[in-house]
Parts: C-alpha cells; structure tokens; sequence
C-alpha cells in the first residue's frame, strides 16, 4: 500500500503523523512512504532522516494526497479539501461534531475517513490519550503564565510563597486530560479541585494524586459555589466523539473575579463554555466578561516532538493493520478500528456526528462492506 505523509498546514501545527522510525516499520512490512518535504521539519525530523529510512520524499501536498492511505494529524484544512476522493483512507484526528463543513465534504467526496478520537477499547480511546495527556498537563502551564499581569492576567502565582496563599485551580472533567492537568497544577503548589460525575473515577483520582488534590461531584450548583474563588478553570470534559457539553454559561464568568484564566482543552469538539470559540497559537486568547480565555485547537502542537514520538507509538499499530491486511478486513478484524470509521463511500457512520451536524447517520455493518 501507498502511505502518504503530508506536511499540516494548521497554524503552528509542528506536529508529523509518523516518526522516521514509524516510517521505517511500514516499509519493512513492504508498503511504499511518500513523505512531502518538510513535514517533519517542525518536529526536528529532517527530510534526510525519512530518506535514510527509506521513505520517498515528494516535492508537494498533492503527491503525498495521491496515496492509497494518507496519515495526518489534524483534519484537514479547507485548502485540502481538493484533495478528498472516493478510493482514499484518511487516519487521523477529524473532531467532525464541532466541523459541518468538513463533515459534508467527507460525504460527498466518499472518501473513508477513520477519527483517532472515536478508535475505542473498552472505555478508553487509546489515540486520543496520549494527546489528552499532554494538553491536560500544558493547560495547568499556559494557564500559570497567563495568570500573570504581564499576560492579562490577575497576577498570581498558582504556587504562592511563603507567607501567600496558592493559587486555586479547578478541572471539569476527571479523565485523561482533567487529570493530567489537576497532577501538574498540584506539582506547582495549586490548590486544586477536579469536579467529575462519575462516582468510580473519583475514587480513582482520590486514590492516584495521594491527596494533592480534592474532587467534587459536578453539578451547576458546585460549579458556582466554586468559580467566584478559582484563578484558573480548565475545561477537560469530552462525550467521545459528540459536541462538548455547554457546562459553563455565559452568566458564570461574572461570579469569577476579572483577570481570572479559563483553558478550554474541549474547543476541539466545540468547547465546553457558551464563550468559547477557537484560538490559534500565533493568536491563543481573547477576554469575555473580563475572563482570560486560551480556546488553542491543536494545543500539544507546541511541544511538536513530544507530541510526535506519543502519536505514533499510538497510532502506527493500527495504520499498520490497515495497511497490512486491507480497509475491510482491518475493520472486520478489530472492533475498535471499526469504531472509529467516520465515513465510508458517502455513508456516515457517526451517530453523535449525524446529531451535531444533522446529517443521516448510517449504522455500521460490516458484512455489507
């Protein structure tokens, strides 16, 4: 099989789908890497080290487009649009609840789209957590730093001094991401709080932040008791694959105190506040209600080699798989690919997707593939 590695064009995306050395195992296994030049530029891999590996590096995106299988990390941007076609299988990040436009050219390219996001095991969405994990723990650092009056900020520092009390931190959602970012804002001295509805997980937080931090069951009332003391909030809540609920109302902010830092980890899939809307890393805040507000998309974008090396040991398992065996039988073969199958020949087979974007949702059915 053809695998085709584009260089992403999101704004400061420095991350690359796969590592040199990820590239090297597919072609071991016999299958031909087309890797556009400079796509792993961002990340620290030179264009010599897929060469080296044996990968053929293409002068432009529409060469690497042209293979059977194309391996990005985020979702395709509307310049890459041309590039959807009815024989292609897309593997990467796709967020489609919070994206109709990309949703209908999905469908009416016809192109096969599998989302890292809804590939699941068990409950666990093992290409998605590696992400979760370093967005979980940048949140507690950009909001730190944004903290600062320097940055628009009300000027605390989370850990305090002597003498000072720390800052408070609170986290709205208790898994991959809502724990990482709790562990890191604990690590700098914060006063922290994670509110979750599952009553297991908290357990389960309580047992493994040895006290370093405290869970709350989340409801509104919690909520608002809460904000009017907290410095910084981070919005960790995820419905896999579906719009981010609205937790956080408009009429909220005005209980917190100006100058107070909202990271929104959800903006992905729509965000989790009335007042979110997407940020980039050339421009990551704005204020409403005189709340700092950090909405960047593809946040682990910033720490890109990092954020590579974890993708790929994530994903390359299951791109090997498509490659090796082929699109039906890799599904047919692995329930947990199969759940992420987005779209397939102009069907969509997303029912949290077909909600947030109204478009028909087709249940799967892998014996008429």
């Amino acid at each position: 099989m053809k695998i085709g590695i584009p260089r992403e064009v999101k704004v400061k995306e420095n991350r690359v789908s796969c590592t040199p050395g990820g590239a090297r195992m597919l072609i071991q296994s016999g299958h031909e890497v087309l890797v556009q030049s400079g796509a792993g530029i961002g990340s620290g891999y030179p264009d010599e080290d897929y060469r080296s590996a044996g990968a053929r590096i293409v002068p432009e995106a529409a060469d690497a487009w042209a293979a059977d299988m194309v391996i990005k990390v985020k979702e395709p941007m509307k310049q890459e649009y041309g590039f959807l076609r009815q024989d292609l299988i897309l593997f990467t990040y796709l967020h489609l609840a919070a994206d109709d436009a990309l949703t209908g050219k999905l469908v009416e390219s016809g192109t096969t789209s599998i989302a890292y996001e809804t590939v699941q095991s068990g409950r666990r969405l093992p290409l998605l957590e590696p992400m979760s994990e370093i967005a979980g723990r940048m949140s507690a650092i950009v909001g730190a730093y944004f903290l600062s009056r320097a940055q628009g900020g009300k000027g605390i520092l989370l850990g305090g001094v002597p003498g000072v009390l720390p800052g408070k931190v609170m986290v709205l959602g208790g898994g991959t991401a809502g724990i990482n970012a709790g562990r890191v804002a604990a690590g700098m001295g914060a006063e922290v709080t994670i509110l979750e509805v599952d009553l297991e997980k908290m357990r389960f937080l309580d047992i493994s932040l040895h006290g370093t931090a405290h869970t709350l069951y989340s409801n509104e009332q919690n909520l608002l008791e809460m904000l009017p003391s907290v410095d910084l909030l981070i919005g960790a809540v995820l419905l896999p694959g579906a719009r981010a609920p609205k937790l956080v109302k408009r009429e909220f902010l005005s209980v917190m105190k100006k100058g107070s830092v909202f990271v929104d980890i959800a903006i992905d899939q729509g965000g989790c506040s009335e007042t979110s809307r997407p940020t980039t890393h050339d421009n990551p805040i704005y204020e409403e209600e005189e709340i700092v507000h950090y909405c960047v998309t593809n946040m682990p974008g910033a720490y890109a080699r990092t954020a590579t090396q974890a993708l790929t040991n994530a994903t390359l398992p299951y791109a090997q798989r498509i490659a090796d065996r082929g699109l039906i039988a890799a599904l047919k073969e692995s329930s947990d690919l199969a759940l992420g199958l987005s779209t397939h020949r102009g069907a969509l087979f997303s029912q949290a997707v077909s909600h947030a974007t109204g478009l028909p949702y087709t249940p799967l059915d892998l014996s008429s593939f």
